[in-house]
């Protein structure tokens, strides 16, 4: 079942740890690739020195993540990759979204592969850029309404709180206190989060 819109209108780091688990599904012409999602961030709009609205910034960039939840935001990054996000939070209209750092393949592996250039399976998704290319995402589904087909989120049994893990966000060290904010996610012991093997020492 697609995960409905009142699943991302809750506070955004409920929404944050709750997509754990949950199944990324991507319909295209190549054909159908998902994976099991296994490392986010919380973004938690103006108040966040993080966020793209940080200081209620509001660009032709980020003006979608003003919008409603349960959307793709979607953004380029060092002049080369894509990052998907999930705009979310129990405040309409406020600009708060969820990054979707690394997923675990599921479906359509051969499609990936052949888009990722890689066949080692535990390299295919464990990263924002690695994921939106083995599942074909760019700014083509920016504002894509999540809620239905092709790109959606389908439920899935929740992972155990135990099971969960938190940790600092990566690459916002320009963010003063926010950068220390455990606002990271991850599945305790799965290998196929982006920083595996740093989470582990």
């Amino acid at each position: 079942m697609i995960l409905p819109r009142s699943f991302y209108e809750r506070e955004v780091l409920t929404v944050s740890k709750d997509l754990l688990g949950k199944i990324l599904v991507h319909d295209t012409l190549e054909g159908v690739t998902s994976g099991s999602i296994v490392e986010t961030e919380a973004y938690r709009g103006p108040e966040d020195l993080a966020a793209h609205s940080s200081g209620g910034l509001r660009t032709r960039r980020n003006e979608m993540m003003y919008g409603e939840k349960g959307d793709a935001y979607i953004y380029f990054i060092y002049g080369m990759y894509w990052c998907f996000n999930v705009t979310a939070g129990n405040i309409p209209r406020k600009p708060e979204a969820v990054l979707v750092r690394a997923l675990e393949p599921l479906e359509g592996n051969s499609i990936m592969e052949k888009r990722r250039g890689t066949q080692n399976a535990t390299n295919l998704s464990n990263g924002p850029a690695k994921l939106c290319m083995a599942m074909g995402i760019s700014k083509t589904q920016n504002k894509a309404d999540l809620t239905s087909p092709p790109l959606f989120i389908n439920d899935a049994p929740p992972i155990p709180a135990g099971n969960i893990l938190s940790a600092t966000r990566i690459g916002v060290d320009y963010a003063e206190e926010w950068k220390d904010e455990p606002w990271r996610f991850y599945i305790k012991d799965n290998h196929f989060v982006s920083t595996y093997r740093k989470l582990q020492t």
